[in-house]
């Protein structure tokens, strides 16, 4: 199992939730320990973690321990295989009720690779009308 930060779509009550998550044990909310640019980008109007460490806020998101199974789906959603897509990389992230911080993985992406950014860093991301989901996109 591996323990995993979910920030945007793939958190509980989103778009991508039931389709990539469902064999995935949520585990609490959590926040970043450093903070980091969570912006609304590209042409999906996606939630983007951009992977500038002391910029933007504290995320907060959802911690969730997942399978080989669903780490590998994930990757294929996120594109990690591209240069323009997300990495996934470990974080530090502080659950509920502790003190002290836990590795995680997350996806992040670098700001070079994100077509537009349509929003101001966000501490939290909220369902966002805008946003395109991916049986709606043109192939």
């Amino acid at each position: 199992m591996h323990a995993l930060f979910i920030y945007g779509t793939l958190k509980r009550g989103f778009a991508n939730f039931d389709p990539y998550m469902n064999d995935a044990h949520y585990i609490g909310p959590a926040q970043t320990k450093l903070r980091f640019p969570l912006v609304i980008g590209g042409k999906w109007f996606s939630p983007c973690l951009i992977d500038e460490p002391g910029e933007g806020h504290q995320v907060l998101g959802e911690c969730f321990n997942v399978s080989n199974r669903v780490l590998d789906s994930l990757d294929l959603l996120e594109a990690t295989h591209l240069q323009n897509g997300y990495r996934r990389i470990k974080i530090e992230v502080y659950q509920k009720g502790s003190d002290s911080p836990q590795k995680v993985s997350a996806y992040v992406k670098d700001r070079i690779w994100i077509e537009g950014i349509h929003s101001q860093p966000l501490e939290k991301y909220r369902i966002d009308p805008r946003y395109i989901e991916i049986a709606n996109r043109p192939i």
